[in-house]
C-alpha cells in the first residue's frame, strides 16, 4: 500500500489519505468543490462545484501516475438529486471517451454544506 498526495488538491481535513494505491487501483478519498490554494467553496453553484471536484480528482489521480481515462468506477454523492441533470452534463465532459461503472446516491448533508462529493477508483 502506497499513500497519494498531491499538493494540487485540497490537503486532507481529517486522518485520512487523498489516495490509496494498492495492486495497481487507486482509491481516492471523496473529494469536494474546495480550491486547493484558497481551501474556499469555489462557488454554491452545482455546476461549478462538479467541475472543481473533477479537477481535484485528476489532481489527485495524476500524483498517483493515472488519470481521468483510467478510472474504473465514481461514486457521486449528492444533497439534493435534483441537480442530477446539470451533474451528469458536467461530469459528461470530462468522461466522454471513457464511461466508468457509477453510483449516484442523494445524502442528508455533504461536508462543509457542499452540494457534491465523488470519488473514484482507477487503474494506474
Amino acid at each position: 500500500m502506497k499513500s497519494i498526495i498531491s499538493e494540487n488538491a485540497p490537503a486532507p481535513i481529517g486522518p485520512y489519505s487523498q489516495a490509496m494505491e494498492v495492486n495497481g487501483f487507486i482509491y481516492t478519498s471523496g473529494q469536494i468543490a474546495l480550491d486547493p490554494k484558497s481551501g474556499e467553496i469555489v462557488s454554491e453553484a452545482v455546476d461549478a462545484q462538479v467541475h472543481q471536484v473533477i479537477k481535484n480528482l485528476q489532481a489527485v489521480l495524476s500524483a498517483g501516475g493515472s488519470g481521468l481515462d483510467k478510472v474504473v468506477k465514481t461514486t457521486i454523492f449528492l444533497a439534493n438529486m435534483a441537480d442530477f441533470r446539470k451533474v451528469n452534463e458536467v461530469y459528461a465532459s470530462y468522461f466522454n471517451e471513457s464511461k466508468p461503472a457509477r453510483s449516484t446516491v442523494e445524502v442528508s448533508c455533504l461536508p462543509k454544506n457542499v452540494l457534491v462529493e465523488i470519488d473514484c477508483i482507477a487503474v494506474k
